[in-house]
């Protein structure tokens, strides 16, 4: 008897922590989770490889953002491939846009992407990301504000996002002719 009770604590502890680390991508449970592992280094501050970082504003959960890291992550995971760009030659910023995160109306737009293959959880694959240099640094990142987060079959994407709105005041310029908005072709690396 003792054995059957040992056994059936053992399996429903072992069945919590699966779950516990475990969430389904886009639930309110592993966006919170997300967030909250995200937003403690960024509160905390951290080194990334050689350089501090210091201390900075939390993210925001956005669903574009979301739905831009689910549509890449499903794609990896079903095309077999691991890398920033798509096999169709998609870059990051192509795949964000398309889904709805858009610059224009904006003064100010950034994106970033970090992405992963083969870890279990989410404590995981953040302890990976802050290992890395460059992932480190894109978590660290000030300028960026919201964050959408998708995994499907151990493949991971973290996509972060900035835009500025206009002033109240820069609209009615813009508006009254005074003003011009001209679009700035984003560099690359």
């Amino acid at each position: 008897m003792k054995r059957l009770i040992f056994g059936c604590l053992f399996t429903l502890l072992t069945l919590s922590a699966v779950s516990a680390f475990c969430q389904k991508s886009g639930s309110e449970e592993f966006k919170r989770a997300f967030l909250e592992r995200i937003n403690r280094s960024r509160a905390t501050g951290c080194t990334c490889g050689t350089t501090y970082m210091p201390p900075v504003a939390p993210l925001t959960w956005n669903n574009t953002l979301q739905k831009a890291a689910e549509g890449h992550a499903w794609d990896m995971s079903n095309n077999n491939y691991f890398s920033h760009t798509s096999k169709d030659g998609r870059t990051m910023e192509d795949r964000i846009v398309f889904a709805g995160y858009k610059f224009n109306g904006f003064k100010s737009f950034a994106v970033g992407e970090n992405i992963a293959f083969g870890q279990m959880n989410i404590d995981e694959v953040m302890a990976g990301w802050l290992k890395s240099p460059g992932h480190c640094k894109n978590l660290m990142n000030a300028m960026f504000k919201e964050i959408g987060v998708a995994e499907d079959h151990s493949y991971w994407v973290q996509d972060f996002g900035y835009r500025e709105a206009f002033t109240s005041q820069e609209q009615q310029l813009i508006k009254s002719g005074r003003m011009h908005v001209v679009q700035v072709p984003a560099t690359s690396k």
